[in-house]
Parts: structure tokens; C-alpha cells; sequence
């Protein structure tokens, strides 16, 4: 089994999802069921690293990170042996390159 490793970013982009939905969105029942659903696709990693595609897949880029969507959002990870590590959970419709990758 792998271990899950959420960088202080990526818990960080879970609780502004929640506060997002619940607080701008007044649907607070949405929030708690959109992080369930992204939480429950990371747990797919524990048995099954490589379970998202890569990035290169979909970019012009050459880097270790794969993804897995989860309705409108998209985690970021890289799998090192038996350490998957998720850097970022991004709405899927944000500019994520530039995000993941500033300096282009």
C-alpha cells in the first residue's frame, strides 16, 4: 500500500473548495460531498500509484506529475516508490500550468 503525503498547499486548496462551495455558494451539503469525492479519489493512489495520467499527456511539459479529476477539480501528484506526493487540487477550469508551473 502506498502512503498519501498532501502538501501544505494541497490541504490548503481543500479547505478553501469547502469554505468556497459552503460559504460563497451557500451549499453546504455540495461541499462536504465535493471534498468526499476528491478525498475518495486520492485513496485510489494507496493501491494504485499510477492510477492518474500524466501531465505530459495533456501539455506540451516535460514533468513527473500525474493527474486524477475528480468532477471539476483536478489533483496534481508525483508516485516515488511508495510515496505518493499530491502538490495541488485546482478547479479544473484555472490556468493550472501557470499555477503548477510559475516560471513559464
Amino acid at each position: 500500500m502506498n502512503n498519501l503525503h498532501l502538501s501544505a498547499e494541497a490541504q490548503n486548496d481543500l479547505m478553501e473548495i469547502k469554505a468556497y462551495i459552503e460559504e460563497d455558494l451557500l451549499n453546504p451539503s455540495a461541499a462536504l460531498t465535493t471534498v468526499s469525492r476528491i478525498t475518495k479519489s486520492l485513496r485510489v493512489l494507496q493501491n494504485y500509484a499510477y492510477a492518474g495520467a500524466l501531465l505530459s499527456s495533456i501539455a506540451d511539459i516535460e514533468s513527473d506529475y500525474r493527474f486524477i479529476v475528480s468532477g471539476n477539480y483536478i489533483s496534481f501528484y508525483r508516485a516515488c516508490g511508495n510515496d505518493i506526493y499530491i502538490d495541488r487540487i485546482l478547479y479544473a477550469r484555472r490556468d493550472y500550468l501557470r499555477i503548477l508551473f510559475p516560471e513559464l
